[in-house]
């Protein structure tokens, strides 16, 4: 497991450019190392992310389409990420912070999490990717809903859009996402990795081009060593030690 941790509390853990660059760097490395099986994305002090640093981009001499582009490459990188991500929640998730948390697979938070896609009560639109996530994962309506109005929500009131997958008690958050990023550990890497990529690809296929995609995904998993070490596993009563190859 990756912990990548925003480390910024005296902030909450709002963005500056050097923050992006770190994550960045953190995303595109995971996607390459095959020893990263999870990634965990979260922020010191109580807090996950307040969104991008204002009074950064206040101080930045060039011109802000530069600086979107170079915070949105973060969010490719994240979406790029080939692992099973899970962002761990505390505290405020608001603006681009908000949608850093829902760019993950999953997302656990704690009770007192407080969500928020604030862009509008900034006189902004929305931005690192949550145009293209909130659609998806909520609908057209209830998406517009949020972003018109910038709301903040808890926990409980993101998990019953279905934003959120789990809310726990701020004292078992540490210890339920910890229980989750070991499950996924021990899991097929490959065959994870292809249905994450399957999930997110599916959106924009026939039915038909989705049943050709698994055909194929379904072949490259039998005919691999995880393959044939679950089937092993399986006609032996044993639990399955999966490589990823």
């Amino acid at each position: 497991m990756l912990t990548v941790s925003i480390n910024r509390p005296e902030k909450k853990n709002a963005a500056d450019d050097a923050t992006w660059a770190g994550l960045e760097e953190a995303f595109r490395s995971a996607a390459v190392d095959r020893g990263v099986r999870v990634v965990v994305v979260t922020g010191e002090g109580g807090e996950f992310c307040a969104g991008a640093d204002l009074s950064d981009l206040e101080a930045e001499a060039a011109h802000p389409l530069w600086r979107m582009r170079a915070i949105h490459s973060v969010a490719l990188a994240l979406h790029r990420v080939p692992q099973p991500t899970i962002a761990k929640v505390e505290g405020v998730a608001v603006g681009a912070g908000c949608n850093l948390a829902f760019g993950c697979d999953l997302v656990v938070a704690s009770e007192t999490a407080r969500f928020s896609e604030i862009f509008s009560r900034r006189g902004l639109s929305l931005d690192f990717g949550g145009s293209w996530l909130l659609s998806r994962r909520i609908g057209l309506h209830r998406a517009k809903e949020l972003a018109y109005f910038g709301d903040i929500l808890s926990a409980a009131e993101a998990a019953s859009l279905g934003l959120v997958n789990k809310v726990v008690p701020p004292a078992e958050l540490d210890g339920f996402v910890a229980g989750w990023a070991a499950r996924l550990a021990a899991g097929p890497p490959l065959a994870l990795s292809l249905t994450k990529s399957l999930l997110d690809e599916a959106a924009g296929l026939s039915f038909a081009e989705a049943l050709d995609r698994e055909a194929e995904v379904q072949a490259i998993n039998i005919s691999s060593e995880d393959g044939k070490e679950a089937m092993a596993a399986f006609l032996a009563r044993r639990e399955a030690d999966f490589k990823g190859r």
